[in-house]
Order: structure tokens, then C-alpha cells, then sequence
């Protein structure tokens, strides 16, 4: 008799070291994890992550990926794409908001990652274009007479996003405010500030 199949001997597959990895990336950054601190964290061998995964870089690319593709997501759902930009953005904001809540560790991973890799490159771009995708809908808000016409785009999509992404720095799972307290704490500081008076 053979060997059983590699789902059989395993206790985890590629979800999991992908899970586990990315904790480590938080606790330790993603420059200071290595091969060996995933494996000591699953409580393997360094080499059986193999079986899983070619590279370190690699689990990055699934973390962010994770992250970037909820992300990029909300952009198309009908609360994005129907209704007025104001309605829009204000859905992307509560959105981007629990997405950060319910994928913490891999938004996480995302914002603190600087470019210093083929994989960080392309996360960051891709992040700027969800950027961009927003600060259009924050433009078709000023067009239609909803918001303030005083401040740039670009900076009221920094701002935004500077504020909702400081939830990756403090917020803790299961404590007294939920995603939806944050969001609408977020929306009401954006959009009383942003509103065009009279």
C-alpha cells in the first residue's frame, strides 16, 4: 500500500498556511517573517510549507489578494454602481469599512506593505486603482452638487481612506464598537464635513 494523498497526511492545506502566515506577517512585518517562522507557527517543518506554496512571496500575493479582491469587489455591487455618487460613496466607505473588520489581519498586511517586491508593487497599484475608482465617484458627487467643490478629489480620497484605514491599527475583534458604529462614526465626520452649505 502507498502512501495516502498529501490532503490525507496534512492537518492544514494552502488556506490555512496562507491564515497562519499572514498572522505572523502582522506580528513580525512581512520583511521580518521568514519561511521558518510560518512553519514553526503551523508547528511543522519548514519544508512541508513547500508542499503548499514555492515562496514567501507567495503567501503575500494570497494574503493581498484576499484583501484587494473584496476591495475591488464592493466597486461593482449595486450600492457602487446605482443611485447617486453621494449614495455610491457613502456605500463604499460603509463597505470598505467592514471589509477591514471582517478581513483585519489581510487589510492589515495590504496597508503596511512599501514596495519593496514584485508582489508589493502590484498591491500597490492595485490599491491605487481602488483609490482612483473612488476619487471619480467623490468628482461625480462634487458635479452633482452634493458635496463642496473647495477641496481636491485626490485629497478628500487620502483623507477618506487615512481615516477608515487607521481601524487596521487599533480596532480589536469583539470589542464594544462594530463595524457599523465605525462606519457610521467615519461617514458622519466625511460627509458633514464634505457637505456643500446652501
Amino acid at each position: 500500500m502507498g502512501r495516502p494523498p498529501l490532503a490525507e497526511r496534512s492537518p492544514y492545506d494552502r488556506d490555512r498556511v496562507v491564515d497562519v502566515a499572514v498572522k505572523v506577517f502582522t506580528e513580525r512585518g512581512y520583511d521580518g517573517t521568514s519561511m521558518a517562522d510560518i512553519a514553526r507557527a503551523l508547528g511543522v517543518h519548514k519544508s512541508s510549507i513547500y508542499h503548499h506554496v514555492a515562496s514567501k512571496e507567495q503567501l503575500l500575493e494570497d494574503a493581498v489578494k484576499r484583501a484587494l479582491n473584496a476591495l475591488h469587489g464592493v466597486l461593482a455591487e449595486p450600492g457602487a454602481t446605482s443611485g447617486t455618487a453621494v449614495e455610491r460613496l457613502r456605500y463604499v466607505v460603509e463597505r470598505t469599512v467592514e471589509i477591514m473588520v471582517r478581513q483585519l489581519p489581510e487589510v492589515t498586511v495590504l496597508l503596511r506593505i512599501r514596495g519593496n517586491t514584485p508582489t508589493e508593487r502590484w498591491a500597490i497599484a492595485r490599491r491605487r486603482d481602488f483609490d482612483r475608482a473612488v476619487q471619480r465617484i467623490v468628482a461625480a458627487a462634487i458635479a452633482e452638487g452634493d458635496l463642496r467643490i473647495d477641496i481636491d478629489t485626490a485629497l478628500v480620497t487620502r483623507l477618506i481612506f487615512g481615516m477608515s484605514n487607521s481601524v487596521t491599527e487599533w480596532y480589536q475583534p469583539g470589542g464594544r464598537l462594530s463595524a457599523r458604529d465605525m462606519a457610521g462614526a467615519i461617514e458622519a465626520i466625511i460627509f458633514e464635513g464634505l457637505r456643500r452649505r446652501g
